[in-house]
């Protein structure tokens, strides 16, 4: 199972993906824009399904762990390890 940390930002112009940050405390985190309100976690759906078709994994491999409130997430990949991930992530 592959660990992800997110900076997701709502309310964009677009869903995308934004490229490799690094947090406060020196950990790599993906950013992510999506345009769906933090209102009842639409924003947290959507980034879901971002991350499901850029993973090519279905929906019920990608489940939020972490911070539901929070801006930044952890996501837990059913399937994919750390590398695979990053690897499928580094391509798009």
């Amino acid at each position: 199972m592959a660990n992800l940390a997110v900076r997701l930002t709502p309310g964009a112009s677009s869903d995308r993906m934004d490229g490799w940050d690094v947090d406060a405390e020196g950990r790599p985190v993906l950013k992510v824009r999506v345009r769906a309100r933090p209102v009842e976690g639409e924003a947290n759906e959507a980034l879901i399904k971002l991350l499901a078709k850029a993973l090519r994994v279905p929906k019920s491999a990608v489940v939020l762990q972490r911070g539901g409130q929070s801006r930044t997430k952890m996501i837990d990949i059913a399937g994919l390890s750390n590398d695979e991930m990053r690897t499928r992530l580094t391509g798009l």
